[in-house]
């Protein structure tokens, strides 16, 4: 299968990337910051030389690269699986968060897997199969304080997806939302996890790729992963 993961440079999209290589899936990897980007691609291909790996930056707030990600990928073979990865974390409240950081929010969160994913499905729907990820987050099922435009941003997402999910069974297309709690990526930069009280990118990867494994029969609507301790 060939698999394509936004957000693939670091944290949970470099860890589901690495999954699907160590299980001998072929990648198609895209982040915006192109050194990360293909230092990343190198690591993986060097660790996994025997799977086809394929890098390209793009900034997916906009809607036109998102496009042109898709179009890249559609060039070289129709994905399998889509893992709409790619994510910013602006804190704030609604009352005061400056001004713009809900468009940003929205292009970054919602906008780019919109995009990404219209432009890939008319294939994936002529081909009657595929699997299509939402990173959403416990932020697209309960407000918070400091949660703000990110929020709203996120259950943006989660509805998307849960759309998605009913346009896609006819094709049997699956679709999954996830929703992690805290996991230690740059969002919790400096964070003392010795003691494992937030999650590791890894554990995220994991629940992805046991996804993918089911039947063609069974489709996990929905991943809801906290700490064990619970949220902080």
């Amino acid at each position: 299968m060939t698999v394509l993961i936004t957000g693939a440079s670091r944290g949970i999209g470099n860890a589901i990337a690495d999954i699907f290589a160590l299980n001998g899936h072929d990648l198609f990897l895209s982040s915006r910051n192109e050194v990360a980007l293909y230092k990343a691609m190198e690591e993986l291909q060097t660790k996994y030389p025997s799977v086809s790996i394929k890098a390209k930056a793009f900034d997916l707030s906009d809607k036109q690269q998102a496009k042109d990600l898709a179009n890249w990928c559609l060039k070289h073979s129709i994905p399998d699986i889509v893992v709409n990865n790619a994510g910013l974390f602006e804190p704030g409240n609604v009352h005061n968060e400056p001004e713009g950081v809900l468009e940003n929010q929205l292009a970054v969160n919602l906008n780019s897997a919109y995009h990404l994913t219209r432009t890939l499905l008319p294939e994936m729907m002529k081909r009657r199969s595929g699997h299509i990820f939402n990173m959403c987050s416990i932020a697209s099922l309960d407000a918070y304080d400091n949660g703000g435009a990110y929020s709203i941003s996120k259950f943006a997402i989660y509805g998307f997806s849960k759309n998605l999910r009913e346009e896609m069974k006819p094709y049997n297309i699956k679709v999954t939302a996830i929703h992690p709690g805290a996991v230690l990526t740059d969002s919790w930069s400096g964070f003392d996890n010795s003691s494992k009280r937030i999650m590791e990118a890894e554990d995220i990867a994991k629940m992805v790729f046991a996804c993918t494994q089911l039947s063609s029969a069974a489709c996990v609507e929905e991943i809801l992963i906290r700490p064990q301790l619970g949220d902080l």
